[in-house]
């Protein structure tokens, strides 16, 4: 039963004594309380979180644990979101580039974003276009001021408008082009099905975003499972041996797109020399397999 909220505020000098009594160690209070002010505790509780031992509603410590060990947890966390920022970024610019570059060509139609006779769902159509209309009224870039001021057209061609529309607009105009062969060749550039091409884009938009906002990625249990491909250009995993709601199912999507578009990608690197710096954290957490680097697919 739902009940008032009625926990009173902490300084960081109590939340180091709450720790302490709960049987954290904290070698350094100096420190820890300049990275409680600076992060805040309700941050960094996520990365306390997996320290308490069972019942974790007691509220007490494993022996050992210590405050060094949740800001391990933290830094790692931190520097995987950039990692994973990193690679996403090649993969959202490449699905831009292919999707609107892709459909000019194919329909020799520059502005096939705004044309609705292209699209197969009229109500999907008008709300992507309430977005494109919304985005195009607030945008400052200067080639968005430039197309105003030079021409008389009303919208600017497709390889304008999706460097001002959100992914997950460019990804919903995708799925609702009428022609499937359209489709089906855009996806091809990618090695997978249009099906699966969609529900990757939209996973990894979430996954881009959570990175953005700083969200604890590492452990996380994530609540949307994408379309499994059936048949695969390229090499991919078990996925009847592998957790599709943790995070390590989305870094396979992440080596698969990116195989795409960068064959000799150094993904794999990176990750391996993240885990080389902090070596106690725990992968199978992340779903993780044992021996994952030496599995056909990331080879």
């Amino acid at each position: 039963m739902a009940k008032p909220f009625n926990k009173t505020f902490f300084t960081p000098r109590q939340h180091i004594e709450l720790l302490k009594s709960r049987g954290l160690h904290i070698a350094n209070e100096e420190k820890a309380e300049e990275y409680l002010a600076t992060i805040g505790y309700f941050r960094l509780s996520a990365y306390f979180f997996p320290l308490l031992q069972f019942p974790k509603t007691d509220h007490k410590y494993k022996s050992g644990a210590s405050f060094q060990n949740a800001m391990d947890m933290y830094r790692f966390d931190r520097k995987l979101r950039l990692i994973l920022l990193n690679e996403i970024e090649k993969i959202e610019v490449a699905a831009r580039a292919r999707i609107a570059n892709g459909v000019s060509e194919a329909t020799g139609n520059l502005c096939w974003m705004c044309e609705p006779v292209l699209f197969a769902s009229r109500d999907r159509f008008d709300a992507s276009l309430n977005v494109i209309d919304s985005e195009l009224h607030k945008s400052k870039e200067d080639f968005i001021l430039h197309f105003r001021q030079a021409y008389t057209d009303k919208y600017p061609p497709a390889w304008m408008i999706t460097e001002i529309i959100p992914l997950g607009t460019l990804t919903h105009l995708y799925a609702n082009l009428k022609s499937n062969a359209l489709r089906k060749s855009i996806a091809n550039e990618f090695g997978l099905n249009h099906n699966v091409l969609v529900s990757w884009l939209t996973v990894l938009y979430g996954l881009r975003n959570m990175c953005c906002h700083h969200s604890r990625t590492w452990n996380r249990e994530l609540s949307i499972i994408t379309t499994e491909p059936k048949k695969t250009k390229y090499r991919w995993i078990d996925a009847n041996t592998t957790d599709k709601r943790r995070l390590y199912y989305r870094i396979c999507m992440v080596r698969y797109l990116l195989f795409s578009i960068s064959p000799r990608n150094t993904f794999k690197e990176r990750l391996l020399d993240l885990f080389k710096a902090y070596p106690t954290i725990d992968k199978k957490a992340m779903g993780f397999p044992q021996g994952w680097e030496q599995d056909d697919f990331w080879k």
